[in-house]
C-alpha cells in the first residue's frame, strides 16, 4: 500500500460486496483506481455499460464506505465503462508515393482537443475539470498535456512523481478518476524546454504513441495556445473527434479564439463549441456580480461563427485555489457553481461525441 490512509480506504472498500461473485469488490478486481488528497477521495469501479444500473447500489455503498473513513471530507465513486478496443482506421492512400505513418491512439474512441488562440484564458483549468466531469459520468477518460513548454497538469492534478515504464511503455498516472500524462512528469519543474519545432512534435508523438493509454472512451488533450506545431501534429497523427475552444469575453481574446476555430476548420476537425471562461466575477462576501472582462462576448461570437455556445464559467477564487492545490474543483466541490458549470459543459460535449457531431476529415499533409 502507498500509505496508511490508502490502507484504511482499501479496507473500507473490502466491506462492500460484489453481488455477482459474492466476494468483496477489491478481491473481485472491481476497484479500477483510488486517489486521495487532503481529505478528498476519488475512486472508480469497473463496470460494463450494460451493468451500470445494477452496479449503482454497489457504487453508492462504496462511496458511503469511503466517506465514513476518519479524515475523509468528501468521497466520490464513479463507474468506469470498459469497451473493447476500437480497430485502427484503414490508412489513407499515400501522397507522392510516400508511405503514411499509422495513426496514433487507435484504442481511443474519441480524442477531444481543448484549445485556445492565446494563453491565460483558463484553457488548462477547463480541460482538467472537463476530463474530471466526463469521468464522473461513467466514462473511461484520459488527459494528455500537449503543452511541452508550459505543462500544468502536474500542479493541477497534484502529481509529482515519474510514471512507471513497462515493456517500453509509460504507464499514465491516475488522479481524480482519470489517467494522465504530461512532459511535466518527466522533467523537473524548473527545467526550461528550449526546443525547436521538430523536437516538440517528436515529444508529443511520444506522449501519444509510447504511453500505455489502453482503451479509453475519451482522451482530453490540453493543447498549447496558438496554432503551431503541436496543433498540426495532432491533426496529422490523430483522428480528432472534435475541439472545444476556450475564450474569455473580451474582444482581444475572442480574436484569437476566432483564429483557433479557423485553424481547426482548415484541418477538417469539427469544432464542438465555444466556452466563455471568467465570464463574470461573483463577490464571495456579498454575491455581487461584476463583468470584469465584459460578458456574453463568447456567446455572440459563437453565434457569428455558426458554432455552439457550450456555456460560461464564472471567475471564482475557489477555482484557482483548488487548481493550485492539485484538487480540481469538480472533484473537490461537486455542488459548487463552478463545478455545476463544468458538469453542464461536459454533459453537452459527451452528447455531441456520442452522436458524432460532425464527420471527421481525412488526415492532412503539411509540408
Amino acid at each position: 500500500m502507498d500509505d496508511p490512509m490508502t490502507e484504511l480506504l482499501m479496507a473500507a472498500l473490502r466491506g462492500v460486496a460484489d453481488p455477482a461473485s459474492g466476494a468483496d469488490i477489491v478481491a473481485a478486481g472491481l476497484v479500477d483506481g483510488l486517489q486521495h488528497r487532503d481529505g478528498l477521495v476519488q475512486a472508480s469501479l469497473r463496470a460494463e455499460r450494460a451493468q451500470a444500473a445494477a452496479m449503482e447500489p454497489v457504487r453508492a455503498a462504496a462511496q458511503a464506505a469511503l466517506a465514513a473513513v476518519r479524515g475523509v471530507r468528501n468521497a466520490s465513486v464513479v463507474l468506469t465503462a470498459h469497451r473493447p478496443a476500437t480497430p485502427a482506421p484503414a490508412p489513407a492512400p499515400a501522397a507522392h508515393g510516400h508511405a503514411e505513418r499509422p495513426q496514433l491512439l487507435a484504442q481511443v474512441r474519441h480524442v477531444l482537443a481543448v484549445a485556445s488562440g492565446k494563453g491565460g484564458v483558463g484553457k488548462s483549468t477547463t480541460a482538467v475539470n472537463l476530463a474530471v466531469c466526463l469521468a464522473q459520468r461513467g466514462l473511461k477518460v484520459g488527459l494528455l498535456d500537449a503543452d511541452v513548454f508550459g505543462p500544468s497538469l502536474p500542479t493541477m492534478l497534484g502529481l509529482d512523481r515519474k510514471p512507471e515504464v513497462r515493456d517500453g511503455q509509460m504507464i499514465p498516472l491516475s488522479a481524480w478518476g482519470i489517467s494522465a500524462m504530461s512532459i511535466g512528469f518527466l522533467v523537473s519543474a524548473d527545467q526550461a524546454m528550449i526546443w525547436r519545432g521538430p523536437m516538440v512534435m517528436g515529444a508529443l508523438e511520444q506522449l501519444m504513441g509510447q504511453v500505455a493509454w489502453g482503451p479509453l472512451d475519451v482522451l482530453v488533450v490540453d493543447m498549447p495556445p496558438g496554432t503551431g506545431d503541436a496543433q498540426l501534429t495532432m491533426a496529422q497523427r490523430v483522428s480528432l473527434a472534435g475541439a472545444v475552444i476556450v475564450s474569455t469575453p473580451q474582444d482581444l481574446a475572442l480574436a484569437d479564439a476566432r483564429r483557433g476555430v479557423a485553424m481547426f476548420e482548415k484541418t477538417r476537425v469539427p469544432v464542438l463549441g465555444l466556452v466563455e471562461n471568467m465570464s463574470l466575477f461573483i463577490c464571495p462576501n456579498c454575491g455581487h456580480e461584476s463583468h470584469v472582462f465584459g460578458h456574453g462576448g463568447a456567446k455572440a461570437e459563437a453565434a457569428r461563427l455558426g458554432i455552439e455556445f457550450l456555456g460560461e464559467v464564472p471567475l471564482l477564487m475557489d477555482i484557482r485555489t483548488h487548481s493550485d492545490a492539485g484538487t480540481p474543483i469538480s472533484a473537490a466541490e461537486p455542488d459548487s457553481a463552478a463545478a455545476r458549470a463544468y458538469a453542464a459543459i461536459a454533459a453537452r460535449v459527451a452528447d455531441k461525441l456520442a452522436a458524432g457531431a460532425a464527420p471527421r476529415g481525412p488526415t492532412i499533409r503539411v509540408s
